[in-house]
């Protein structure tokens, strides 16, 4: 399912100057990336961490996640090229992976014929490099019965999000020679056709935004070089970044612009066929999505339905259309200066819009109800309501998702159906014909989950706002016995940029935890996209506190309920939900025994001029305005540490190519924390960028050194 705009942005390489408020920051030095002491003080937290956790239930948790991570009877998820179904895969004899292709009909089978198109792990013996695969994008022939000849191949060194770009012959197998060759950057490039593309790059000095995004925009012809491409677009610094985008589909193609003003700001612009730019005349919060001959709109924020500068509402009750509403209209239409949208969702206080997909004649809208998906089926029409069917045939329980598999000829689906315990079924589904979804791969059970349980349930924050979360019990807990043993408990959160976390098979948690005895926590709380845009306006900027006040309800919940103890509990999170571990450290030390901090944001007042930062100010904040003095720096982990209090032991992790958060957030608060005596310990990967690994065996290697820490710290052994 889409949500729009995709948020998996890029970021610079390099460290941007200080600010003059840092200047007493003892370990500021720490923030040289590869510098020698810098990389020499890691190499010692890593010795030291793995010495004191890499142990015989070290190395079993590692090799079961290895089992997990390597096994072949995974389902090979796959998109659908032509009479091809490609698909990317890794495994123990190929750890950074293959680009392989089969027949669309045999995918279906058990173990189909791949034919491999690029062993990157070949391709690294041969270069020299550490390449990790960053995708393919597949250029649709002019003819629907000709072959799929080419494709744009994106590869990144150690995972970071900087990527060079390749011109790859699907026929041969092999790269273009003197194709197009985009060098190593933050960007990408486009098919416009086979002798032209679309390309937004570092292009040299001024060429990126403050946030270190590609703003310039260039059409690029086949044999000319880079530097003479024709600039189409052009951002201003201040910006966050600009892409462009050729939309393919037969007898509707066209081409955009989208440019980011901020990260909850865009414009999108059809490059028409004379040159102009036309700028959609919409809320420049709206998620936008043009297909076929329609235009819908997302609203982020209330809206009259006027024009962009006048039809943002300041929440008054002249808005027409409430915020978190999906809205159509024919797109010629809207071009022509019509306004009358047809209104094909409207949130409630439990329901929200999590996504869509489109197929050829449907549009099927993901609603999300109190965490749980429900699907509608709408069929477009030009005049009136759009008829629309709940697709009851899918479960009420769990995570589901629908994925069409050639929106431009079929209203097939593929469907996915998973939850924490249930590994993930992947069915076909033809939406205009099947009664039900076809089931075609089973993915394989991890761990034993007879007798564990699912429960959703709801704490209370401190403003008395209902938060739910899941809680999965390990087997042998009856819930109904009030003299029943506490168990450790590790509870995880994100709680920002309005991303929801459903269930998911919980594969590595139930073989290293659940199996073990201990229970998982799942929180749903603001800041997140569960219930839409006001449940992540809750906790922007000031009001991100009420993100650690959920947490915290949910840990006194489970104390509360005699799911655990404090001593028992664990918490973990990722990115933002790394600065959420960091708060509850500092906030809540008393709540909880244990933490994993895992590529986090912990510095506050410098985020902005590291890597990626500046473009996250509208979810935080401005460090270099009042924002610092007025809210931010009560959120910023590091300069809230206390000598006097006692904090919870700390496993820090990230990774040195971590090009979006910079690695030196993890690395300050771990120096600052082990000066203050704490029980903290630090291991920084390599490679793998954002994600902290670039293939399985880092995986399980990051995978069972937290489960390992956790298990010591919460008393499990």
């Amino acid at each position: 399912m889409r949500r729009l705009p995709a948020r998996s942005l890029l970021a610079p390489d390099a460290i941007a100057g200080g600010s003059a408020r840092t200047d007493d920051d003892a370990y500021r030095w720490l923030e040289a990336v590869d510098s020698e002491a810098a990389l020499a003080w890691v190499e010692t937290r890593n010795l030291e961490t793995l010495a004191r956790f890499k142990d015989a239930d070290f190395q079993t948790l590692e090799s079961g996640l290895r089992e997990i991570f390597d096994a072949d009877d995974r389902i090979p998820f796959a998109v659908k090229r032509g009479g091809y179904a490609y698909n990317f895969w890794q495994d123990a004899e190929h750890p950074r992976g293959l680009w392989r292709r089969t027949p669309w009909a045999e995918y279906a089978d058990a173990r189909p014929a791949w034919e491999v198109l690029i062993d990157v792990d070949a391709l690294n013996a041969e270069e020299g490099e550490n390449w990790v695969w960053h995708g393919a994008r597949c250029l649709e022939p002019a003819d629907p019965d000709a072959p799929w000849e080419r494709a744009l191949v994106a590869l990144s060194r150690g995972g970071a999000d900087a990527d060079v770009t390749r011109e790859f012959d699907l026929l041969t197998g092999t790269f273009v020679a003197g194709g197009f060759e985009r060098p190593e950057a933050k960007g990408g490039v486009g098919w416009i056709a086979r002798d032209r593309v679309y390309v937004y790059s570092d292009f040299g000095d001024g060429t990126l935004t403050d946030s270190g995004y590609p703003r310039i925009v260039k059409r690029w012809q086949r044999g000319e070089p880079l530097a003479a491409a024709e600039t189409v677009f052009e951002a201003a610094p201040s910006d966050l970044m600009a892409v462009a985008f050729h939309d393919d589909t037969r007898g509707f193609a066209r081409d955009f612009i989208h440019h980011a003003l901020g990260f909850y700001e865009q414009r999108l612009i059809e490059l028409t066929a004379d040159g102009q730019h036309l700028t959609l005349d919409l809320p420049l919060s709206a998620e936008v999505d043009v297909h076929r001959e329609w235009l819908l709109v997302l609203l982020r924020e209330r809206w009259n339905g006027l024009s962009r500068t006048e039809g943002v509402s300041d929440g008054s009750d002249e808005a027409d259309y409430p915020a978190g509403a999906l809205l159509a209209i024919d797109y010629a239409d809207f071009k022509a200066g019509e306004r009358d949208f047809r209104v094909l969702f409207t949130p409630t206080a439990h329901r929200s819009l999590e996504g869509f997909e489109w197929t050829r004649h449907f549009l099927v809208l993901d609603v999300l109800e109190d965490v749980k998906h429900r699907f509608e089926r709408l069929q477009p029409r030009a005049h009136g309501e759009w008829p629309r069917q709940a697709l009851s045939a899918l479960p009420e329980t769990g995570d589901v998702g629908l994925e069409a598999i050639d929106p431009d000829q079929s209203d097939e689906v593929f469907v996915t159906v998973t939850d924490y315990l249930t590994p993930t079924t992947l069915s076909q589904w033809d939406l205009a014909g099947d009664a039900s979804p076809q089931p075609l791969k089973q993915a394989p059970q991890f761990f034993d989950a007879d007798g564990m349980q699912v429960e959703q349930r709801f704490a209370i924050s401190a403003d008395g706002t209902r938060i739910p979360y899941f809680l999965v019990l390990p087997a042998g807990r009856d819930e109904t016995d009030v003299s029943r043993e506490t168990r450790p408990t590790l509870l995880y959160g994100y709680g920002g940029f309005e991303i929801s976390l459903t269930p998911h098979y919980a594969a590595s948690a139930g073989r290293s935890w659940l199996a073990r005895g201990g229970a998982y926590v799942v929180a749903n709380i603001r800041g997140g996209g569960e219930y839409g845009p006001r449940w992540h306006r809750a906790a922007l900027r000031e009001n991100r506190h009420k993100a650690f006040e959920d947490f915290a309800a949910v840990a006194e919940a489970l104390v509360a309920t005699g799911v655990t103890r404090v001593d028992q509990l664990g918490i973990q999170g990722g990115s933002n939900g790394g600065l959420l571990v960091g708060n509850m450290i500092t906030r809540y030390p008393n709540h909880f025994a244990a933490a994993v901090c895992e590529v986090p944001l912990l510095d506050m007042q410098r985020y902005h001029q590291l890597l990626a930062g500046a473009s996250w100010m509208a979810e935080y904040g401005d460090p270099d305005s009042d924002d610092w003095e007025h809210f931010l720096k009560d959120y910023s982990p590091y300069h809230n540490l206390r000598d006097n209090a006692v904090y919870p032991a700390v496993l820090f992790t990230t990774s040195t190519r971590d090009d979006r958060v910079h690695p030196g957030h993890a690395r300050k608060m771990m120096a600052k924390m082990e000066a203050m005596g704490c029980d903290v310990h630090y291991y920084e990967n390599t490679e793998g960028g954002h994600g902290g690994a670039a293939d399985n065996a880092q995986r399980a290697r990051l995978g069972a050194l937290a489960w390992r820490f956790l298990w010591d710290r919460l008393g499990g052994a």
